[in-house]
């Protein structure tokens, strides 16, 4: 019996080495699950450099005004507040390429932007449309056009940053050249009619201030959201503006990422100079893809 006894405790004494082969089956299953855990290359939380571009589908609603001269002039036309996408016809959705970029130094975070948007119309006017002092009637034939380039460039500072979260605090200019055109059979000042071209563009510079923030919210999953926003006059512009942009990025390689986004601009700007005497309501919205690559 106690041979028996002995026989039995010694069977179940550790086999030598097989202790260290479960230490090392554990530590390596623990590196296999830090391995899967680092957060992907191609999310900017993780990089100081980042560059995009974006094909963004927006719906378009563009209202212009615009004067024959500055208010304060005898007999200045105060001018047809024109929709462009019901009298002029131009279409209200577009694909527009945009383009941005960034990069960050410790807190402080860079970005900048640049979007356009190119259209022309013709059709036959619905009613008389005084445009820049020249009176189109309506049922005549009018070819028109609306062109912007919008820059915007902004400098924040993070808030609240670690490795999953970034939060922060911006300012910013948003600058915006508007070109906008007609031409048609018109009257000038009651004269008799003729064919008119009137084209006007102005460059438009507006301060902002806004907020960002970044979310890590899974090893390649990453939600993003910004805006920026302005109401106030300067010198001879008279602006309101909200720029708002809400996405999410997944990385598809490392350095790389796809993404998706939803951008709206409200942009409403008086204008009181010769060049342009009267007023831009613009705004865009809808959402978008990106390819975004980060360093």
């Amino acid at each position: 019996m106690e041979g028996m006894i002995s026989h039995v405790v010694s069977a179940r004494r550790p086999i030598p080495g097989a202790s260290r082969a479960r230490k090392a089956a554990l530590s390596g299953a623990c590196a296999a699950a830090a391995a899967l855990s680092v957060p992907a290359g191609a999310q900017t939380l993780d990089n100081n450099y980042w560059v995009s571009a974006m094909a963004f589908f927006p719906r378009i609603d563009t209202d212009v005004r615009i004067g024959s001269s500055t208010p304060a002039t005898p007999g200045a036309e105060i001018g047809t507040d024109i929709d462009f996408e019901q009298d002029l016809a131009l279409d209200k959705g577009e694909i527009l390429p945009s383009f941005s970029g960034g990069a960050r130094f410790g807190k402080v975070i860079v970005g900048a932007d640049f979007y356009k948007l190119n259209r022309n119309g013709q059709t036959g006017l619905k009613r008389d449309i005084t445009f820049d002092g020249v009176v189109y009637p309506a049922n005549v034939q009018v070819r028109s056009g609306f062109d912007s380039q919008i820059y915007r460039l902004t400098v924040g500072y993070a808030l609240v940053q670690n490795p999953t979260l970034e939060l922060g605090a911006a300012i910013g200019a948003h600058v915006t050249r508007f070109e906008t055109s007609l031409s048609g059979f018109a009257s000038v000042g009651g004269q008799a009619g003729q064919t008119e071209t009137r084209r006007r563009d102005t460059l438009a510079p507006l301060p902002t201030i806004g907020a960002f923030g970044t979310w890590k919210v899974a090893p390649r999953v990453e939600l993003n959201g910004r805006f920026d926003w302005l109401s106030l006059k300067i010198d001879d512009y008279d602006g309101r503006l909200l720029n708002a942009q809400v996405g999410a990025n997944y990385a598809v390689a490392k350095n790389l990422a796809l993404g998706v986004a939803y951008r709206y601009v409200d942009y409403r700007l008086g204008i009181d100079k010769e060049r342009w005497n009267g007023r831009v309501r613009y705004k865009l919205y809808g959402p978008a893809v990106l390819l975004q690559a980060s360093f």
